[in-house]
């Protein structure tokens, strides 16, 4: 099943020619999550193919407009496609005024399920049977979170050998999926371990928005298949970067290493910077497994 990033926007502050500010679409399993929403974030999603009417939920990190001033445009495109279905949105409780002002004046035909977001510690904010949503704190200029977006550990996979060795019916299949041994008519008992093999490798993103170095999202990050962390500047530009609440591409990959995740993609570049070379060199010289990324980059979660 598909566990599969699209990088819609990769720089900070305003979009230019070759770059639109930040947003990100996750699909886990076809459900689609969108992550931040830019200026002309609807454009990106037409171009890379996502269905909209697919989109039931918005993650917004904080209240700069680089991270949500597509969000009204979007809304208004919903309505006008005929949405139906509810749309929740998740972010700080301050835009919630802003959303009515702007669909006061819109006919709006589907609902929206605002989430206010915790600043102060992390919250598990979405919760389904197979995968889980996390946000948590970051530091920087306005109230700001990440969020993890993680896998629930998966059922086992019955042997089929052992279907057929024991002739296994139904319900002792699935007393065995979740956990139990096998009893025979002699008594004897054949350890579920001897039954099953494990299922496939849960897997986990991770979005940190907007932040200075902070050290206290490793063990939020612990092990992470994916991480995408802001690398707005390089490090000889650290100063700027803490006045600003931003990270380095080197800081950033610090927080990778300590976290020993699997994969760094680093965005959010500011415009000052021609390219992006210099920013993945400068990562790739604390962890090498880094990519900074471009507008419809595409990255398989868990290979």
């Amino acid at each position: 099943m598909a566990f599969t990033l699209t990088v819609l926007g990769s720089n900070s502050a305003i979009p230019t020619i070759k770059r639109f500010a930040s947003a990100h679409v996750l699909n886990i399993h076809e459900r689609f999550f969108l992550i931040d929403c830019s200026e002309g974030t609807q454009i990106r999603l037409r171009t890379e193919g996502v269905k909209f009417m697919h989109l039931n939920h918005v993650f917004i990190s904080h209240l700069h407009g680089d991270h949500f001033f597509g969000l009204f445009g979007l809304l208004s495109t919903f309505s006008l496609l005929g949405r139906k279905q509810a749309l929740n949105i998740y972010a700080d409780a301050r835009l919630k005024p802003m959303l009515d002002a702007v669909l006061y004046m819109h006919e709006i035909a589907y609902e929206i399920v605002f989430n206010p977001l915790n600043f102060k510690e992390p919250q598990v904010i979405l919760d389904s049977n197979t995968f889980s949503v996390t946000s948590f704190p970051l530091k920087h200029r306005l109230p700001c979170c990440g969020f993890l977006f993680k896998e629930k550990p998966k059922q086992v996979n019955i042997r089929k050998d052992a279907i057929v060795k024991y002739n296994l019916n139904v319900k002792e299949i699935v007393s065995i999926k979740n956990g139990s041994d096998l009893v025979l008519e002699s008594g004897e008992i054949i350890p579920n371990s001897e039954l099953t093999i494990p299922g496939q490798t849960p897997v986990s993103y991770a979005y940190c928005s907007d932040t200075q170095y902070l050290e206290s999202i490793i063990p939020i990050l612990k092990d992470v298949d994916l991480l995408y962390h802001e690398a707005t500047f390089t490090a000889k530009d650290e100063k700027l970067a803490k006045s600003t609440g931003h990270s380095t591409a080197e800081q950033a990959a610090k927080i990778a290493k300590a976290a020993n995740v699997g994969k760094l993609i680093i965005g959010h570049f500011s415009s000052r910077y021609k390219n992006n070379d210099g920013m993945e060199a400068e990562a790739r010289k604390v962890f090498e497994n880094t990519f900074a990324v471009k507008d419809g980059d595409k990255f398989v979660i868990g290979k």
